[in-house]
């Protein structure tokens, strides 16, 4: 699984780091409310967990962010308040789960075993679409009229970033970050490559939906022009 771990004591989230790295998970981690909001808006995660107390924004704002995002990514809120009132706030504010410090480190293992299992949420199955196209994410196919086509795992995560977005400029680092995740180890050119799948794939559909490069910015997706 890739995980963010949102903790701004450095040295527990070293741990935990280090905890999870072992089991197989690869990680990211922020210390800062909006370093996290940054990374969990932009980056692609199995898994969020999120600490309550943050400097800058706090882990109940960064929640509440996230899920009016339409962002369905599983998340576990760990604090030292552990009051059912503060389980609860929690909880409504769109935690998947509720973890008080201080936590054995195998409990948090069961708790994202235990998430791991959960049927991913309906959301995450809807059908994307924009002018003549449409696109499934959970089974990554792409359809025009009669035609369709079964992409790849990353130029998946492309298109429906680019179906999330539609008509607006998405930066490069935007799509890098959401993509391949903020700490993903990436060569510039490899996007310019997987963009240029994704328009041989709309070509081939015969769509009219383009991805237009915007030079120095990014791209965009949007109709063709009609001359």
């Amino acid at each position: 699984m890739h995980i963010l771990i949102i903790e701004d004591d450095r040295e527990l989230c070293s741990a935990l780091k280090q905890q999870l790295d072992e089991q197989g998970h690869r990680t990211d981690c922020c210390h800062t409310g909006s370093d996290a909001l940054y990374c969990a808006m932009n980056g692609v995660y199995d898994l969020i967990l999120l600490d309550r107390m943050l400097p800058e924004i706090d882990g109940l704002s960064i929640l509440r962010s996230i899920r009016q995002n339409k962002i369905t990514t599983p998340i576990i809120l760990t604090t030292a308040l552990g009051s059912v009132n503060d389980r609860i706030d929690g909880l409504d504010c769109g935690a998947d789960d509720y973890l008080v410090k201080p936590y054995a480190i195998e409990e948090l293992m069961a708790r994202i075993r235990a998430l791991s299992r959960r049927p991913k949420a309906l959301t995450e199955h809807e059908t994307l679409a924009y002018l003549d196209i449409s696109f499934e994410p959970n089974v990554r196919l792409l359809t025009c009229g009669d035609k369709e086509f079964r992409l790849s795992g990353r130029e998946a995560l492309l298109l429906e970033f680019f179906l999330k977005n539609p008509e607006q400029t998405l930066a490069r680092e935007q799509i890098f970050n959401r993509v391949w995740g903020p700490d993903g180890i990436v060569e510039e050119g490899n996007l310019d490559t997987y963009i240029y799948f994704l328009r041989k794939h709309l070509r081939t559909l015969n769509s009219r939906t383009v991805i237009r490069t915007v030079h120095g910015l990014g791209y965009r997706m949007e109709g063709a022009h009609v001359s």
